[in-house]
């Protein structure tokens, strides 16, 4: 037959449909699907909320903040994941949001270790022993011969400045977005040289790279120090927050944008993508949570000079046995 002849189902062309709609269209497997997600999100939620609890009852006033604001990066983003998978039209603001609140995330992690080693003026107190090694990822892991820097009030502000404008920048560019698609001029699906989302959605992601420097940096320099209070397991939590729902995401809405994945009325290909994702950030982000709770559960006093000069006697230890 003619491919011209073919008949398309008018759903694999529509826009999402409502959220009664999929209501009435859910089979049992369906029904036990949005359950058990909803379950979850609504679970991750709670811990969260128990969490938070914890904090504020427990932690001193210097932290209460900064792990609040670490440990709602998998409960918020699950649930807004769900949001998205009850209401499909609505998914691209609720995205929106997940990855306004993870911005902000990015810089309160920074902030929390500095905060872990004993605050701005500990960290300082370092300059005489350290350096500061700037070839590190996402933007100089491939430079291991750039020079390292000191330790200075200097390097701590743009280290900081690095992290907090993109939480700035984010916020103002969704908020830039929003205005653009009340008006018919931001559409994800539009990758025309004209349209806005082909210009705002790259610099976002260039924007997200120099984000994540000024935090890898800080790592480097302070996982040793930190290696107690299980900072390298926090560090993989946050990275993993990072990859699924930016990267994982982004890969499974342009193979839905290309027609990779099929569409399924009354889904289209690329409705049906953005349900992918949603689907799977729920359970990814409430298997996170449940982690992120045991690795935040304790109270740690910052380090003393002592245990750190311990610490880094050992790691030199290693070193030179290794060699």
């Amino acid at each position: 037959m003619d491919a011209s002849n073919r008949s398309v189902d008018p759903s694999c062309q529509s826009p999402p449909p409502l959220a009664i709609e999929i209501i009435l269209e859910l089979e049992v497997f369906g029904i036990i699907l949005y359950s058990v997600l909803t379950f979850m999100a609504v679970v991750s939620m709670v811990v969260y909320i128990e969490e938070c609890v914890f904090i504020y009852k427990k932690v001193p006033s210097n932290k209460k903040s900064v792990i609040a604001w670490v440990n709602g990066a998998a409960p918020v983003i699950g649930t807004m994941s769900c949001l998205g998978m009850w209401i499909p039209r609505a998914t691209m603001f609720t995205d929106m949001t997940s990855a306004c609140y993870f911005a902000v995330v990015v810089f309160k992690f920074l902030v929390l270790m500095l905060e872990e080693v004993g605050g701005d003026e500990a960290f300082l107190a370092r300059a005489p022993k350290h350096k500061l090694r700037i070839s590190t990822g996402p933007c100089c892991c491939c430079c291991p011969c750039l020079p390292q820097v000191g330790i200075t009030r200097r390097s701590l502000f743009l280290l900081k400045l690095g992290s907090f404008q993109f939480a700035v920048l984010k916020i103002a560019f969704t908020v830039l977005s929003i205005v653009l698609y009340t008006n018919n001029h931001f559409d994800l699906t539009d990758l025309e040289i004209t349209g806005a989302a082909i210009w705002i959605n790259p610099l976002v992601g260039v924007l997200t790279n120099h984000r994540l420097w000024p935090v890898a940096i800080m790592f480097m320099h302070l996982r040793v120090a930190l290696r107690s209070i299980k900072i390298i397991p926090k560090y993989a939590m946050y990275q993993l927050v990072l990859v699924l729902s930016q990267l994982q995401s982004a890969i499974i809405n342009i193979l839905a944008m290309n027609g990779t994945i099929a569409c399924a009325p009354p889904y289209s290909s690329t409705a049906r993508g953005y349900l992918m994702s949603q689907q799977l950030l729920i359970l990814e982000m409430f298997i996170i949570t449940l982690v992120t709770r045991l690795l935040y559960r304790r109270h740690y006093e910052p380090l003393s000079e002592e245990e750190e000069d311990k610490q880094e006697m050992v790691k030199n230890t290693k070193l030179t046995i290794a060699s």
